[in-house]
């Protein structure tokens, strides 16, 4: 059909990045509800609705529209062995011109986090971001205290950059963040985070 593009699917060793299908509810949902005490601590506060058949519908619109429009790639991690639902990773605000560069936000159900899921994820998306999207920038924040994620976007190659007061609104409180990035062609050595 014109004007139809394949949708975007990266593969990893462990997984597939996919966007989110209508067809995922049960597993998003069964996962997120599951994780829900393990997600909190990391996490805006939830709506209301935040599980609900028609908050998760509109998720997949959202996501078909932003992959479409190349202003946002949000990725489901499916582990290959079995096709089981792991997380989510996003590249968002994806901007052109002279900054051409995004940020990647991302959460891992409880089961399977600490199993290296995440920085294999966050180094594929990094890739495509740098190669076939031919961006040059790449931006994450996390909370200084997640040592996890600090982790894992420290194994795909990010730097610590610094440090953003009240950056986001987590579980309900204004929250001061770490900020990292990758740049396509990077030659800083290691940093040290604060």
């Amino acid at each position: 059909m014109f004007g139809r593009r394949r949708p975007i699917r990266l593969e990893t060793e462990r997984m597939a990045l996919r966007l989110p299908q209508h067809s995922d509810f049960n597993a998003w949902t069964t996962l997120r509800r599951e994780s829900r005490d393990f997600l909190t601590p990391w996490e805006p506060t939830w709506s209301p609705d935040h599980l609900s058949r028609k908050a998760f519908t509109n998720r997949v619109y959202w996501a078909q529209r932003a992959s479409r429009a190349g202003t946002a790639i949000p990725f489901f991690l499916e582990r290959n062995v079995d096709g089981a639902l792991l997380g989510a990773i996003t590249l968002d605000n994806i901007r052109r011109g002279p900054a051409q560069m995004a940020t990647i936000g991302y959460w891992i159900g409880a089961p399977h986090a600490r199993q290296g899921y995440m920085a294999e994820a966050i180094g594929a998306v990094t890739r495509h971001a740098f190669t076939t999207l031919d961006l040059s920038r790449i931006e994450a924040a996390c909370l200084p205290d997640n040592a996890a994620s600090r982790a894992a976007l420290e194994r795909a190659g990010f730097k610590y950059e610094g440090v953003a007061q009240s950056f986001l609104q987590i579980n309900g409180r204004w929250r001061t963040h770490v900020l990292y990035a990758n740049l396509r062609n990077d030659r800083r050595g290691r940093t040290e985070a604060g």
